[in-house]
């Protein structure tokens, strides 16, 4: 994957990124929204000091680390992405609280349309505004949203860096695990 231009990514805030969707998935991921990188390559966490693909490595969810210009081969390990807000900004702080509560009933209809088992939020603060649930911490959560459990994750970015990688990975691994234990029978 070649670097953006200073000119693309400075055309990036005009752009969104497809969803990564499709019958059958484990896991959906969602995103806060896409940053200009992303947009600019039109791939979902294509910044290089994103930890996305390493921590679903990491945690299991595919075999090798995945370059972003790979993100199709998620649909066949049963994962995909999405974004609360579609908008791209140079950072989620340009992002207003009504913009993320408005996300929310877009992001449910996807889910009543593609069923998957499970939907995963990365990104603690902004599952906080957008569900306007102050006190939700990471893990799984004990409601569902369209039939599909929830999870609320550590955003991977590397400006997260309360999160260092083993322990972001540990956070995803739970996750995978949780999953395989339900689908098994076992939990």
């Amino acid at each position: 994957m070649s670097r953006p231009t200073a000119a693309e990514l400075a055309d990036a805030t005009e752009r969104t990124i497809p969803d990564l969707m499709g019958p059958g998935l484990d896991v959906l991921f969602v995103g806060i929204n896409p940053g200009l990188y992303s947009s600019a390559t039109g791939l979902h966490f294509a910044r290089p000091g994103n930890r996305f693909w390493k921590a679903i490595h990491g945690a299991g969810f595919t075999d090798r680390v995945l370059d972003p210009s790979e993100q199709d081969e998620l649909l066949r390990a049963g994962l995909g992405i999405t974004n609360l807000v579609a908008r791209t900004t140079a950072t989620a702080a340009e992002l207003s609280n009504d913009e993320l509560r408005a996300g929310v009933p877009i992001l449910i209809a996807k889910l009543e349309r593609w069923k998957p088992r499970s939907v995963a939020f990365l990104g603690i603060s902004t599952y906080r505004v957008g569900f306007e649930s102050p006190k939700v911490t990471i893990g799984r959560q004990p409601i569902r949203l369209a039939d599909s459990d929830v999870w609320v994750l550590p955003n991977p970015s590397g400006l997260n860096a309360s999160w260092q990688l083993p322990r972001l990975i540990d956070a995803y691994r739970e996750l995978r695990e949780d999953g395989l234990e339900r689908v098994s029978g076992d939990g």
